[in-house]
């Protein structure tokens, strides 16, 4: 098969990039708030054989949904993030980060009767040791806190080009506010990049994209997990099933595949790169495949460019952001080593 990129080129890819600047983007979602322990690990606890883990910083960091949002605002585009928080100390310093990132905070609704997410992560060594969460999963009902976030939404997809659905099956997406979403997305005519968790996957059926990684698109077609599967049965099944333009199943260090209802296929490799750590990968791929779309490319050109992006942050620690001067260079390694 010919390289994704081979009837492209750099010139146009870059062309899209430039162009982020003119995007706004809104975003729904499951928000969290990444707490990062930071330390040196020298010796073993005499009470238990764990890691003694001396803490010499401590990060917070914009996660879930909120990570999409910081990415497209990383990346020079307006970005709006809709979702919900609790009132709590970490959703004041969650809104506060949002205003330093130049993220719009808007869109937030403080729920009393949930908290913040956070997912606390101790790091030894540059490696991840331990994650403890704090949050509540129960299903969000009807009522003033869901009728606030839907007015909060259409207020903000006025002048937007795209909607991104970022589910991390905390609780917010239920069947009948997404329904909502989606028909209030198609009446503003933007277009929506969904990225699902397999509970949630069909509800999202008329969204323009849809991106579950390898693991969850076998599960949705064929309730399992396997070792192996023909992805590309898989992908068609899914496609066919979504009523979407187009199923973008990330790979990995494989990179993507990508299924157009036309019944175009494409086999989008990576480069190569050293991964540290996939955090947030998805949230990248779901924000520049959003602002690809937002500025005019095609569906594959934009898969082009998340995919370029998600090289970028999986060489990082934690979840990140990239900025237009690194994307533009992976874009170009795309085409150099391609």
């Amino acid at each position: 098969m010919a390289a994704p990129w081979a009837d492209s080129s750099a010139a146009v890819l870059l062309a899209r990039v430039d162009q982020f600047s003119s995007a706004k983007i809104v975003v729904v979602g499951d928000v969290m708030l990444d707490h990062y322990l930071l330390g040196h690990v020298t010796r073993i606890s005499p009470e238990a054989p764990w890691p003694v883990v001396d803490v010499h910083d401590d990060d917070y960091r914009l996660g879930g949904a909120a990570n999409v949002a910081n990415n497209i605002c990383a990346l020079d585009a307006a970005g709006v993030l809709c979702g919900l928080i609790g009132d709590d100390d970490a959703g004041a310093r969650l809104r506060d980060l949002l205003i330093r990132r130049r993220v719009s905070p808007n869109g937030l609704v403080v729920d009393a009767a949930r908290p913040t997410t956070v997912k606390m992560r101790i790091i030894g060594r540059q490696q991840q040791m331990m994650r403890v969460d704090r949050e509540t999963r129960h299903p969000l009902p009807p009522g003033p806190v869901q009728r606030q976030l839907l007015n909060a939404v259409e207020r903000a997809l006025d002048g937007a080009q795209c909607l991104v659905l970022s589910d991390y099956a905390k609780g917010l997406f239920t069947e009948g506010l997404l329904k909502d979403l989606i028909q209030l997305a198609k009446r503003h005519q933007v277009k929506i990049v969904a990225d699902p968790k397999v509970a949630n996957f069909d509800a999202m059926k008329g969204a323009t994209v849809v991106t579950p990684n390898h693991l969850e698109a076998m599960q949705i077609a064929t309730g399992r997990v396997q070792a192996t599967h023909d992805m590309k049965s898989v992908g068609r099944h899914l496609l066919e099933r979504i009523d979407s333009d187009a199923v973008l199943i990330t790979l990995g260090e494989q990179g993507m595949a990508l299924f157009e209802r036309d019944g175009g296929y494409h086999d989008i490799s990576t480069v190569a790169q050293q991964v540290f750590d996939v955090t947030g990968a998805g949230d990248t791929v779901a924000a520049v495949l959003a602002l690809g779309l937002a500025s005019g490319a095609s569906m594959r050109e934009a898969a082009m460019l998340a995919n370029a992006a998600a090289g970028v942050v999986v060489g990082k620690i934690g979840t990140a952001t990239l900025d237009r001067q690194e994307l533009r260079a992976a874009v170009r390694r795309l085409f150099e080593e391609g």
